[in-house]
């Protein structure tokens, strides 16, 4: 995945909580309700709200975590391969040397 899609679906994950939350927040500020019943569901929604982040925020994380160790197995596999190949064209080399 290249830097500018990645970056494009995070704006875009990031826009769309965002709007959700300003939404909410809408929907509470005017709704008919006494203002001490909605300061508790603006704070009740806040921590919804919070929470919602930061278990986002873990699975993003743990997924970052799971990319990372893939490309380190891949790296590790690469370099063994590499250096295979490399030992390989070298024992030839010494073997027509002879």
């Amino acid at each position: 995945m290249s830097d500018k899609s990645s970056s494009s679906g995070f704006a875009f994950v990031a826009g769309l909580v965002v709007g959700a939350a300003v939404g909410a927040l809408a929907g509470l500020l005017f709704a008919p309700e006494t203002g001490e019943e909605t300061r508790k569901k603006i704070a009740e929604k806040s921590r919804e709200f919070a929470d919602d982040l930061y278990d986002r925020f873990d699975d993003f994380k743990e997924s970052m975590t799971d990319v990372l160790e893939d490309v380190k197995q891949g790296t590790a596999e690469t370099l063994a391969a590499v250096k295979k190949t490399t030992s390989s064209v070298i024992d030839n080399k010494k073997e027509k040397a002879k």
